[in-house]
């Protein structure tokens, strides 16, 4: 009997043949929905359920992939995860990766509690790599309030990301970190974690939008896109359609120059996040987002009109 390490390395060389055979590599730019995009309308507007996203995806947005929330997962058992691949297939869509919230701290200082966490994502690896994603998105939470003086913040988070890297030998599957706030958002930290734990799989995903107070934008993405294995186009579009917050375009341009080629995720806000629409009006507003981030990103990746 194959035990699970020895089943997740012939799946992985597997997917890896038929990514081969039908163009699915990483070899060039695709666009994919961060279902982040829809959670409005999930938690306030209760508009669709996980299971869906397949189809909108693809009939709303037009995109080839998806990037799943582990909060709007329904009960993952096995029925329900064949289920949910087949609405893959039949929609013609990639699963690009699950993000992982609420798992715990991979950098607490207590290391038990950060051993904790590394355990607590591991169900995420085996969903993601069952659903044939490329990588799981992970937070790297935990440090003290003043973590600028945190000096072992590397260190404690190298620990637990080696241990769920581990876990995931033969997957396939990246372990990635978005900026996400605090030291997360701190590029020089972050870069000190990528050193840290220096596995080809371990990775950034470069958020345009979680920057901490102070920094330069433009600087942070800078900073971390060369550790990149994928992009979160993160944008807060107003009511007016404009987004003077920051230069997409140019967080894009940046990347590029950076030598970025892969899944482009757009993750797009419109108006007031909590501000009190019925159900209808917030899908519409979202979807607007989507759709004007996917215009700049149609233009600036792919040069269309």
């Amino acid at each position: 009997m194959q035990s699970r390490r020895e089943f997740l390395g012939t799946a992985a060389g597997m997917a890896a043949g038929a990514a081969v055979a039908t163009g699915q590599g990483n070899d060039r730019d695709k666009v994919s929905l961060a279902a982040w995009s829809l959670s409005g309308s999930y938690f306030r507007g209760h508009k669709w359920k996980n299971i869906e996203l397949p189809r909108i995806t693809r009939e709303e947005f037009g995109l080839a992939g998806l990037e799943f929330v582990n909060q709007f997962f329904e009960n993952p058992t096995l029925g329900y995860l064949k289920k949910l691949k087949r609405e893959g297939a039949n929609n013609g869509v990639t699963f690009v990766r699950i993000m992982v919230d609420d798992e715990g701290a991979m950098a607490a200082v207590d290391r038990q509690e950060r051993m904790e966490a590394a355990i607590a994502h591991r169900k995420w690896v085996d969903i993601a790599h069952y659903l044939g994603c490329q990588d799981i998105r992970c937070n790297c939470y935990g440090s003290p309030q003043d973590w600028k003086k945190d000096t072992d913040y590397a260190k404690r988070a190298a620990e637990s990301f080696h241990d769920l890297l581990e876990y995931s030998r033969g997957s396939g599957l990246d372990i990635i970190i978005e900026n996400h706030g605090g030291p997360s958002s701190d590029p020089d930290m972050l870069v000190s974690v990528m050193k840290a734990v220096n596995d080809p799989r371990f990775g950034t995903l470069p958020d345009f939008g979680n920057i901490n107070k102070g920094d330069d934008r433009y600087e942070v993405i800078r900073k971390i896109v060369p550790y990149a294995k994928g992009v979160s186009v993160k944008a807060g579009w107003h009511e007016d359609d404009t987004h003077p917050d920051w230069d997409i375009a140019k967080l894009i341009r940046i990347c590029l120059d950076a030598g970025f080629h892969g899944w482009w995720g757009i993750e797009s806000g419109y108006g007031p996040w909590n501000k009190n629409l019925p159900p209808e009006q917030l899908w519409a507003n979202e979807v607007k987002g989507v759709k004007l981030t996917k215009a700049i990103v149609d233009k600036a990746v792919f040069g269309k009109a």
